[in-house]
């Protein structure tokens, strides 16, 4: 049994495997956060997709303030180790590793960024795998994960300006046919003000079998 909480953007905290799993920690600046950094007590792993500001957040103060493992990119883990980060774990492109008992998958995502390049991860806790596009475009490799990987649940960012909208990211769900996906990236600024309703329309409309799980910002499901 595990839980994935959204932060609002593209945070979560997933409670899964015995471990405590940060993703994209934008708290501070974010006014849709349900929390502020001070509330998250511990964590075992924190991953970051990529260096912008509303990724990367507040992810290597709370690594130092935790303890936690900060995983990402090469160049932007050492950018953190720079920074006083003490546990780092600075992967690349098809790498998969195991961090604190959790199986970290670093795979592709089509986007900017100016520290190494941008990432999505597929997290294998045991009994469920999750996978986090980051922010990206859509693309044909997405099919691959999902065959590959095989993860129960994706993340997939629907805000558009910056990321797929609403119909690429139906598009995506197409593709990686998980059983569970759930929309992020979408109403923290007015550039990506998006109604996740739009998308679970097209998602139920083109995908069998995969349910659109909706969160607002601190809710969060069990699985």
């Amino acid at each position: 049994m595990g839980s994935i909480k959204w932060l609002g953007q593209s945070g979560f905290e997933i409670k899964a495997g015995g471990k405590i799993t940060l993703v994209d920690p934008f708290l501070t600046d974010n006014p849709k956060a349900p929390i502020s950094p001070k509330d998250i007590k511990e964590a075992d792993l924190i991953c970051v997709t990529h260096d912008h500001m509303d990724h990367l957040g507040d992810s290597i103060n709370l690594a130092k303030r935790t303890g936690a493992t900060f995983v990402s990119i090469f160049e932007l883990g050492n950018y953190a180790e720079n920074q006083g980060v003490e546990n780092t774990v600075r992967m690349n492109m098809g790498a998969t590793l195991d961090v604190k008992g959790v199986k970290v998958s670093m795979v592709q995502a089509f986007h900017s960024s100016q520290r190494g390049s941008p990432c999505g991860f597929v997290l294998d806790f045991g009994e469920e795998r999750i996978y986090h596009a980051g922010d990206t475009s859509l693309f044909g490799d997405m099919k691959l994960i999902g065959e590959y990987y095989e993860p129960e649940i994706a993340c997939i960012p629907i805000g558009g300006y910056y990321t797929t909208g609403p119909r690429e990211a139906a598009i995506a769900t197409s593709l990686i046919k998980p059983e569970i996906v759930v929309p992020m990236h979408y109403g923290t600024f007015p550039e990506i003000q998006q109604d996740p309703n739009e998308f679970a329309k097209l998602v139920e409309s083109s995908v069998e079998s995969v349910e659109v799980n909706i969160l607002e910002p601190g809710e969060k499901f069990t699985f």
